[in-house]
């Protein structure tokens, strides 16, 4: 007796259950993605002469209505998208984070002149498409008189800002991976928005995205090994398989995944990227990838270890603890050694993933907390030494070699001493957000036992504090060359930006109790 089966009444009898999308907690990235959707229509369909100032409109006001709803679930706890996407302390926080020096980078990023005096300069400018026009031709007219810029720059920012807002939020590998090339594959795109300018800004995006894939095939095969032993790529389902301890198949799969987000951070031996990309990016990008993309990865690997695999804490933290002296050891070394600001901030960043990395090694709540504030801290702090850097400019474009900086304290005193300022906060001086962040991952990691660790870190920021001083000595000690640079005027926007970095940085530094507590009150994963 044969049996008639009916696809239909089987799905009427088990109906899959609908995912909670839960749209309310996810609001902040729905509005960094919606924004970026509609500059790509901006972009397709406005006039030359509109996109500018509507990109500009979308971008400034889609970050702000993001940083306002995440202020608005401050207090809310819980997950959405069937578990894909958690909301909590810290998820709120490294978004909260990441707007801030987003919205910051966005400001850098639509630096623009139009005058016939700045009009040469600017073609040498990232966002330029007339980066090869002759002065006094009829492109440089044109340009002068509609302002054109690379306005595909706001979309592909605002599509890699949503994606570091989901990197740190994912409650999955597949999203945490997701999220990862969504962030990842406009920043490709955006290190080589100078190539009419500079063959650098060619070879800065080649290498980042040649390692980048292989970064990613690392992290992709550690999600592989990962469900290989937990059956699952929930982060809660790793950790419950992994509880009593791991197998070969969950200590590889750990391992492959660290060196997934030790390259998006710079950790030394995963750095190689880190100097070239820095030096070839346009300023502004560097500066927007410098803060807001470690701030995203770092959150991203603390919800890996602090999350996912806790019960492996005797293996991966070796593993950590070896990669922290290293980074901070070599960052430190190598910064010495350069003649260009921008690599030596680059070198800085390197540096500075170990005093991070610091942090995390601790592995408890202390340690996580003082991840966090150093994170957004040095975030800000970067944005506006970036900023600073693109202020300086000869005939052909940046002034990066140190040499073109000697006597800049003299010519431009302001400009020279907010850099100086900067430049104490990375070297850890006191009265300064720097020495905060800096006393309290070595107070963590001390906490735990991490001693040999701290020591290292010690060491590693009085080297750091030479090279600082150096260029604070050279600024306003040494007789400025014949050929010295200008400062050029910044506009409205960059002020803002580097007013906010600064001054954020002297606040924090005097009076950081307030971000301390609400560090501590976010460290607690759901």
């Amino acid at each position: 007796m044969s049996t008639h089966w009916d696809p239909v009444t089987v799905v009427a009898q088990s109906p899959l259950p609908a995912p909670d999308i839960e749209y309310s907690l996810l609001m902040p990235m729905l509005l960094v993605f919606g924004v970026a959707v509609a500059g790509v229509i901006v972009e397709a369909f406005a006039p030359a002469r509109a996109r500018y100032g509507s990109h500009l409109v979308l971008s400034i006001g889609g970050l702000v209505a993001a940083f306002v709803a995440v202020l608005t679930l401050r207090d809310t706890r819980g997950t959405a998208v069937a578990g894909a996407v958690v909301i909590d302390g810290p998820t709120l926080f490294l978004q909260g984070s990441i707007l801030l020096v987003s919205l910051l980078s966005v400001l850098l990023i639509a630096e623009r002149r139009v005058d016939r005096v700045t009009a040469r300069a600017v073609t040498a400018d990232a966002f330029t498409p007339q980066a090869s026009v002759l002065p006094g031709s009829v492109a440089e007219k044109e340009a002068i008189a509609a302002g054109v810029t690379r306005t595909e720059v706001f979309p592909l920012a605002l599509f890699a800002v949503g994606g570091m807002l989901l990197f740190p939020a994912s409650g999955d590998l597949l999203t945490m991976f997701v999220a990862l090339e969504v962030l990842s594959l406009p920043l490709y795109l955006l290190c080589g928005l100078a190539r009419r300018q500079r063959v650098l800004s060619q070879e800065a995006a080649l290498k980042y995205f040649l390692l980048g894939a292989f970064s990613s095939a690392f992290f992709l095969f550690g999600v592989a090994f990962l469900y290989g032993e937990a059956g699952t790529v929930r982060l809660s389902g790793i950790a419950e398989a992994t509880a009593a301890g791991g197998t070969t198949f969950a200590l590889i799969g750990t391992g492959l995944l660290a060196v997934g987000l030790l390259f998006k951070v710079g950790a030394v031996p995963f750095h190689s990227w880190v100097p070239d990309v820095y030096q070839g990016a346009p300023t502004p990008i560097t500066a927007f990838m410098a803060a807001a993309t470690k701030i995203a990865a770092f959150g991203a690997m603390l919800r890996i270890f602090y999350v996912a695999v806790p019960g492996l804490r005797d293996d991966w933290r070796p593993l950590l603890w070896a990669v922290a002296i290293l980074t901070m050891a070599v960052g430190s070394v190598l910064a010495v050694t350069q003649t260009d600001v921008k690599r030596m901030l680059a070198y800085s960043s390197v540096a500075h993933a170990g005093f991070i990395l610091v942090g995390v090694v601790a592995a408890d709540r202390a340690g996580l907390s003082s991840t966090l504030f150093y994170l957004v801290t040095y975030g800000l702090g970067t944005v506006a030494a970036f900023a600073i850097v693109g202020l300086v400019r000869g005939p052909a474009g940046e002034a990066t070699h140190l040499s073109r900086w000697a006597g800049l304290g003299r010519r431009s005193p302001l400009v020279a001493g907010t850099f100086a300022l900067l430049l104490l906060s990375f070297a850890g001086i006191p009265l300064t957000a720097g020495f905060v962040g800096k006393f309290a991952v070595f107070s963590a990691a001390a906490g735990t036992g991490a001693w040999p660790l701290v020591l290292v870190g010690v060491v590693s920021s009085a080297i750091a504090a030479f090279f600082y001083v150096r260029v604070i000595v050279l600024m306003f000690f040494t007789d400025p060359p014949e050929d010295a640079p200008d400062v050029v005027t910044p506009s409205p926007l960059t002020v803002v930006a580097v007013a906010a970095g600064a001054g954020l940085t002297v606040l924090f530094g005097i009076f950081p109790q307030p971000l301390l507590d609400l560090a501590d009150r976010a460290a607690v994963f759901l």
